[in-house]
């Protein structure tokens, strides 16, 4: 393996200026610089990263810790931050925690402040305690996607406003004439889509359809876990005409149900989602849903820890990205002539 020495011996330098070459440090002189640049890249040397972080106390990633890489939504926002990253001269190391606390604790500590400067949270099922104690350690945490910018967290984080995704997709569905409506609450009994389901059900109540939405049925968020609650919706409730789903993969499991049943959608039944994952638009037919600002909160969560990280001034910790806005697709349409609304 190349080393650092060997690379200084070749240029006939020592390797205190093979470092300041690589890192842009220091005087050196441009025929050296060229000489020490030559023999790095004849030898093939790549600086060892975790020696280098161990070396100088800073690592040259940033952590993002997801509850399940399954989940489209998650590669989606990671290749955005990864984006963003790079254009720092950073890599981000993606942990997939599996919705396991145990492994997500793990992750942070093995990664926060050695292999990783400072890491972002999405949806990780971690209690709040450990992440400040990560903070207390020295390394920043951001919460990514927070979902009630009326109410921090406590933490610094980058909020989306889901309530009022909640509130488009109801206005699009009474708009359309919808009365009856089933509503699936993804995420299980975990609860972290209630402010999506709480803006959907106040919304009908401004409209003036109080009574729209059905109790909501709690189901994994997974097509899986649309699919048996929209039929089990289906059959307990043949008259509605609309369901809602707090996110995009449960309404394609609602649309997968609807077509076991022998309902055409959106005719029999229109289906709402919330994200705007590529499958939204790719499935047929493509789903409505209320898009939210993905690819912008994780630039801002990656400029924000970096922030953090630098400690250069004070950092607003609560940051709040572009509204949600709706996609109106072929998945929603006006009930059927006869139909109870």
């Amino acid at each position: 393996m190349t080393t650092l020495s060997k690379v200084a011996a070749h240029a006939g330098v020592t390797s205190a200026t093979v470092s300041n070459v690589l890192r842009d440090r220091g005087r050196v002189g441009a025929d050296t610089r060229a000489r020490v640049l030559a023999a790095v890249e004849e030898l093939g040397y790549r600086p060892h990263l975790t020696a280098r972080a161990l070396a100088e106390g800073r690592a040259p990633t940033l952590a993002l810790m997801v509850a399940s890489i399954a989940n489209p939504f998650y590669p989606q926002f990671a290749l955005a931050a990864e984006q963003a990253a790079r254009q720092h001269g950073r890599f981000l190391l993606v942990c997939n925690t599996n919705d396991d606390p145990d492994i997500g604790r793990a992750y942070l500590h093995q990664i926060a402040g050695t292999l990783s400067d400072g890491v972002l949270i999405m949806n990780a099922n971690l209690h709040v305690d450990d992440l400040r104690h990560t903070e207390q350690r020295g390394t920043p945490v951001v919460l990514c996607m927070w979902e009630k910018p009326h109410a921090p967290p406590g933490l610094p984080c980058i909020a989306v406003d889901f309530y009022l995704a909640g509130a488009l997709a109801a206005r699009h569905l009474v708009k359309l004439g919808h009365r009856h409506i089933g509503t699936i609450v993804g995420g299980g009994d975990s609860g972290i889509h209630a402010e999506r389901q709480r803006g959907f059900v106040e919304e009908l109540a401004r409209l003036g359809h109080p009574g729209a939405a059905l109790a909501p049925l709690h189901a994994a968020d997974t097509i899986e876990g649309g699919y048996d609650a929209a039929a089990r919706l289906l059959a307990e409730q043949p008259g509605i005409t609309a369901i809602f789903a707090t996110n995009d993969l449960p309404a394609l499991g609602a649309i997968h149900a609807a077509a076991d049943l022998g309902l055409q959608v959106p005719s029999d039944l229109s289906v709402i989602g919330i994200t705007d994952i590529d499958l939204a638009r790719q499935t047929r037919p493509a789903l409505s849903t209320v898009a939210v600002p993905t690819a912008e909160a994780a630039a801002m969560a990656i400029a924000l820890l970096l922030e953090l990280v630098a400690k250069s001034h004070q950092v607003a910790p609560v940051r709040v990205a572009s509204a949600p806005w709706l996609v109106p697709r072929a998945s929603t349409g006006k009930p059927r002539a006869g139909k109870v609304g």
